[in-house]
Formats: C-alpha cells, sequence, structure tokens
C-alpha cells in the first residue's frame, strides 16, 4: 500500500475519528515502510555516486595519458558488478539456505520474487528490489578497489575477465559468511557495512594484483623511490569528496531502515573518524615528509571512512574520532612501508581499503564491549586467506592464458592510445610530450 503525502499528514486524525486501531495500526506500519524503502532508494542512489568518486580519484592520482583507460575500466565495473550479481552473486551471498555446513549456499541463478517481494512481508524496511541493487552497487565497489592499485599497467581485457570472476563468485561467497548468516555470523563476527566484507576484500585482491604485476617503469631505479605524480589533483580532491558525500548512503543504507536514531548515529560516526582521519594524516605528513601532502589528506579522509565502517552502528561518536584517527596514520605509514618493498601502488588502494580495512574491524573489538576482539581477528585472518588464494588462482589463471601486463612500448605511450587509439586531453598531452 502505497500513501500520498496527504495520507500520511492525516494519520493522527484517524485516531481522533475513532478508526478502528488494527486499520489504524497497519496504516502506520504501511506508511513507515514506504518511508524505510524510499531510505533505501536514496543510500542505494548515494553509493553509485561513489564509483563517479573512484572513477576522478584515481584518473586525479595517475598520469593523463591513461585517464580514458581509467574511465574505461570503471565505467564497466559497475555493468560488470550488476550483471554478475543478478546472474548469480545475490542468491551465492544470500543463499536462505546453507548446503555446504555454513561456507557456502546457493538459491539458484537470477533474481526475481512474487507479490510477497514488494511488501513487508519480504522484509519489514524494504522491497526485494531495492535489497537487490542496494547490495549490487557494493559489489561493484570490490572490483573498483583493485582498479587503482593495478592502474597504468595491466591489460584492460585482462583486468575486465578479473573483475568478472573476482565479483561475480568470490565477493558473494565470503560475503554470505556474515551477512548471509554464514558460519561468522554465528560467531558473532561484526562488521556492519564491509570493512573487511568490501574494502579487505578488494584490498586482499589488489595487494595480489600488485606483486603479480610488479612496478610501473621508472618507479623504483635500484634502490631508490622515483614518485611518478598525479596529474590533476582537483580531480583527486572532487572525487574524496563525492566518496565521503556517498559513504552516508554506504554506512546510512545499511542500517537497513531509516531508524532515525541508528541512522543518524551512524552519520555522525561517519563523519567524525573522515574527519579525524584527515587531521591525523595531515600532521604526520608534515611531520614524517617535513611538508603537508595533499594526496595523503585525501587519503586519510578515505582511511577514516573505511576504518569505521565496520562499526560505525555501534561504536560512540567519541571512540569513532579515535578509529579515523588511527587510520589516518596508519594510511601514512603503510603507504610508504609498501613503498619501500617496492609494491607499486599507484592510488595508495592497498594502504586505505586493506589495512584500514583490518584496522577498523579489528576496532569494533576493542571499542565495542559486545564483540570479541579474538573473533574479529579470526575473520580478518579468514577473509585473507580465502581472498589472496582465490585472487591469485585467478590472476595466475589470466596470466597464463592472456597474460597480465601491457608491453613496454604501450605503457610508455599510454594506455589511452595502446588499448583505446583515444586521448581524453589531446591538445594538453601534444603540448607535454
Amino acid at each position: 500500500m502505497q500513501l500520498s503525502r496527504k495520507s500520511l499528514l492525516t494519520l493522527p486524525l484517524l485516531y481522533a475519528a475513532g478508526a478502528p486501531a488494527p486499520v489504524a495500526a497497519q496504516t502506520a506500519a504501511d506508511a513507515m515502510f514506504t518511508v524505510n524503502n524510499t531510505w533505501m532508494i536514496v543510500a542505494t542512489l548515494l553509493v553509485f555516486i561513489m564509483h563517479l568518486g573512484f572513477a576522478t580519484l584515481e584518473i586525479g592520482l595517475t598520469q593523463s595519458k591513461n585517464t580514458v583507460n581509467i574511465l574505461f575500466k570503471n565505467v564497466s565495473i559497475i555493468a560488470i558488478g550488476l550483471l554478475t550479481y543478478a546472474v548469480i552473486g545475490f542468491n551465492l551471498m544470500y543463499p536462505g539456505e546453507f548446503s555446504i555446513g555454513s561456507f557456502f549456499g546457493f538459491a539458484g541463478f537470477g533474481v526475481g520474487t512474487d507479490a510477497a517481494g514488494l511488501t513487508a512481508e519480504y522484509n519489514p524496511g524494504y522491497t526485494y528490489w531495492t535489497d537487490f541493487l542496494f547490495q549490487g552497487m557494493f559489489a561493484a565497489t570490490a572490483a573498483t578497489i583493485v582498479s587503482g592499485a593495478v592502474a597504468e599497467r595491466i591489460k584492460l581485457a585482462s583486468f575486465l575477465v578479473f573483475a568478472t570472476l573476482y565479483v561475480g563468485l568470490v565477493y558473494p561467497l565470503v560475503g554470505s559468511w556474515v551477512w548471509g548468516g554464514g558460519w561468522l555470523s554465528d560467531r558473532n563476527f561484526h562488521d556492519f557495512a564491509g570493512s573487511t566484507l568490501v574494502h579487505s576484500v578488494g584490498g586482499w585482491a589488489a595487494l595480489v594484483g600488485v606483486f603479480l604485476l610488479g612496478p610501473r617503469l621508472g618507479k623504483y631505479v635500484k634502490d631508490h623511490i622515483h614518485p611518478i605524480p598525479g596529474h590533476n589533483i582537483p580531480l583527486a580532491a572532487i572525487g574524496m569528496f563525492l566518496l565521503w558525500f556517498g559513504w552516508f548512503g554506504f554506512n546510512g543504507g545499511s542500517v537497513l531502515s531509516a531508524d532515525p536514531a541508528l541512522v543518524s548515529l551512524v552519520l555522525v560516526t561517519t563523519c567524525m573518524a573522515a574527519a579525524a582521519g584527515i587531521l591525523t594524516a595531515m600532521l604526520t605528513t608534515w611531520r614524517v615528509h617535513k611538508h603537508p601532502d595533499v594526496s595523503m589528506v585525501l587519503n586519510g579522509a578515505l582511511a577514516g571512512l573505511v576504518g569505521i565502517t565496520a562499526g560505525a552502528d555501534v561504536v560512540s561518536v567519541m571512540s569513532s574520532i579515535v578509529i579515523g584517527g588511527v587510520a589516518g596514520v596508519l594510511v601514512v605509514f603503510s603507504v610508504m612501508f609498501f613503498d619501500r618493498i617496492k609494491m607499486d601502488d599507484p592510488v595508495g588502494a592497498i594502504s586505505v581499503h586493506l589495512t584500514c580495512g583490518i584496522w577498523g574491524t579489528l576496532a569494533v573489538g576493542i571499542f565495542s564491549a559486545d564483540y570479541s576482539f579474538v573473533t574479529q581477528l579470526i575473520g580478518v585472518l579468514s577473509y585473507g586467506a580465502f581472498c589472496v588464494t582465490a585472487a591469485f588462482i585467478i590472476f595466475s589463471g589470466i596470466k597464463a592464458v592472456m597474460g597480465l601486463r601491457v608491453s613496454e612500448p604501450d605503457e610508455r605511450m599510454g594506455l589511452d592510445l595502446a588499448e583505446h587509439n583515444m586521448e581524453a586531453y589531446p591538445d594538453y598531452q601534444t603540448i607535454t610530450r
């Protein structure tokens, strides 16, 4: 039952007019269902905007000659994520029943529902289709994280094959362990909106991809690190703000209703963690590098957001500031660490999503008395072991069949011309080459 604005305004009059209590209660329930579903749709749209944020951030922090390639990957990821989630992912992540212990279950190919799927009989908070679309947006995010880490030297076709297999099979399978009611859910492992289930799942794959690909040409010469600066810092800053904006839907929508108290808390903890991440990343880089680094500040905001995502609903506001602040420090030293071991991550995706995803998940066991640190650690290790193994198998298979890395001449030319025969800034690049 759908209620108009006029109907909502006249709800209190039903009791005054002596309307039967069951009718009034049902009308109120229908109204609340509509409000909840509307908020979930808004949250879905906010998560969709995050894909634009990922694209602009990745473009801004990389070289201009690879802009078209990065845009192509990020547009393709949304399509791959949604389609694979419709064909297999949704029913793999939410199987209903597990056929192999609490580790694996599958409810069949495709998506569909009966009339109950459009009413509160499916879920008191939202319809079946809203549920599918919201979760589908999350699925695409895992591959987007990998895109940034392997940017500027991976073959386009190879990346798209990897994204299809990883998002279609690995992400929903491990997601079922918690959000689908699997074995980690039974152990009371808590990951509210995906510090591990989304960000670390993407981060582990990014780590494997960077290892197998090797660094970009000229990044590490002998024992020296040669920075390859991003070509458009303003665009990267826009990307960060779009991601921060979208995170209100990412975390706020994960309440799975429009509950005013919990949604408000989640939005505040999310925002405060991001602010703390900015401040501590700024102070850390200023201290360590002797100058403030805006790219690190941008990643500091994202580090705080990733860090709070696991526990945004169960920690206090002051605890969220600590969690975000620690994440802002961690991301700086993590980027430095991976550079020193010659793991080339152009946008700092591993540091933001994996390092801070692990921290955020463990922080739940530190700052919330309702959850065990040991259980949180078991979850982190389990996801790491499975995702690293799965990503290594997929990447290695692709490398053997198709190859992973573009040729040296193509990398020097830039993937825009080598892969797409197109330039994002033709006049600018002609002048600067």
